[in-house]
């Protein structure tokens, strides 16, 4: 089935008599007849649903439906975006291991790539996506587990080159892991390029409405964990909290997300509510509709910005002269997202001025939603990293970041005039 049939159809499947709608099922416990059938589930013998926190079916159904858009093998829900980040990279890295990412990631990715996953004892070397892949390759080292990028930055709009980032990390014998947030299925799906693995904030253009928080880890099971063993003991090794059994060998194309949920899971807990899973799916079903609507205001916002005199610079790779333009007629024929960035002429005090000018548009913690938003990324979402750290990730201090809805682009254009002033 096409993307937009699968965000209507796919996932949950009725047999006669039951809901037409997914349910919620709002149930942390589910019943067994007998002490073996539960002892089954918990050896990984048997498939089915003993707690919420490793597996619920509304979380299944939903997850299911997003594996099929990305044509993934199978996904697992997470209770937020950052969760999926964490989780994807440390299924596979553990204490004295290392990673590379792309440094144009979001900040709060970036902190917990750079601080908090360091204070694990995972390194991570961060790298200019732009820069020659001689340079780029000085960073893998024996112990590197896995190459992190987004398919569009958030929030400068930098588009990745997966095909160019797969081949390097696959010469390395690692995974390439790509969060697809911003871009979505529906406007790209990594793996058609290389990709191994794929995340998602569900918070964003999945759920669409701003009502939900959560995450997706999907895996295209492409990667070949027993061909490098050595490097993935955690995947290929005896796990002797679950009687030696090795996921790899056991589960093939499944063992990563199956690892993910019976181990991380199990340990960690960041399970997504089902009643949250239950509004990304109503969010799903109308994501082929709103990134269309998306894309093409933020078009015409786009080219209206950067014909007005009083904005210093657009990134937006939809615009013909972009840096990435290039890359985005490769990977985003149809349009990459709604998500702008621009900067102002005059001081930083000018572009706060511009927002708290604006009357329809919100100023939000948020991005990727039906209603237009805005945000000063230095000021705000990022306001943790140095200024080397911003220029380094791709954000300039005089940094708008303009989240263009699905409202009628005139009424957008109207507010931004007369913002302007």
């Amino acid at each position: 089935m096409k993307p937009s049939t699968l965000c209507v159809q796919a996932g949950w499947q009725p047999k006669k008599g039951e809901p037409r709608v997914l349910p919620i099922y709002q149930s942390t416990t589910f019943k067994y007849d007998n002490s073996e059938q539960m002892a089954r589930l918990f050896d990984l013998e048997d498939n089915g649903y003993f707690y919420t926190r490793l597996q619920n079916p509304t979380n299944d159904a939903v997850a299911s439906k997003i594996a099929q858009l990305e044509g993934g093998v199978a996904a697992m829900l997470t209770a937020s975006g950052q969760a999926a980040s964490f989780y994807a990279v440390f299924n596979i890295c553990e204490a004295g291991d290392h990673f590379i990412s792309s440094s144009t990631i979001y900040g709060g990715t970036y902190n917990l790539f750079g601080v908090t996953m360091k204070k694990m004892g995972i390194e991570c070397t961060f790298v200019d996506p732009d820069a020659p892949d001689e340079e780029i390759e000085k960073a893998f080292r024996p112990n590197t587990k896995c190459f992190f990028g987004e398919t569009i930055s958030n929030p400068g709009g930098h588009v990745f080159d997966i095909e160019r980032f797969a081949r390097m990390a696959h010469a390395h014998g690692v995974p390439l892991i790509v969060d697809n947030t911003f871009a979505t299925p529906i406007n790209c799906r990594p793996f058609e390029w290389g990709a191994d693995i794929v995340t998602h904030s569900t918070t964003k253009y999945m759920d669409g409405h701003a009502t939900a928080v959560g995450g997706c880890i999907v895996d295209s099971g492409n990667f070949d964990w027993l061909a490098h063993a050595d490097k993935f003991p955690g995947l290929c090794s005896p796990d002797e909290s679950y009687h030696g059994l090795a996921y790899a060998k056991r589960f093939g194309k499944m063992a990563y997300i199956t690892k993910a949920t019976a181990q991380l899971m199990r340990d960690l807990g960041s399970i997504q509510s089902p009643e949250n899973a239950f509004l990304l799916n109503l969010g799903l079903e109308t994501l082929h509709l709103r990134m269309r609507q998306h894309c093409a205001n933020a078009q015409r916002v786009a080219e209206f910005l950067q014909a007005d005199p009083r904005v210093a610079w657009v990134s937006y790779a939809g615009l013909p002269g972009d840096k990435y333009h290039e890359l985005a007629q490769k990977y985003l024929p149809q349009g990459g997202c709604g998500v702008i960035a621009f900067g102002l002429k005059g001081s930083r005090e000018e572009a706060i001025r511009f927002m708290d000018s604006l009357k329809m548009i919100c100023i939000v913690t948020h991005v990727a939603d039906a209603r237009t938003c805005v945000l000063h990324p230095a000021s705000h979402t990022h306001r943790q990293l140095s200024d080397e750290q911003l220029i380094e990730a791709g954000v300039a201090p005089d940094l708008i970041r303009l989240s263009v809805g699905i409202e009628d682009v005139e009424d957008i254009l109207d507010d931004i005039r007369q913002a302007l002033g």
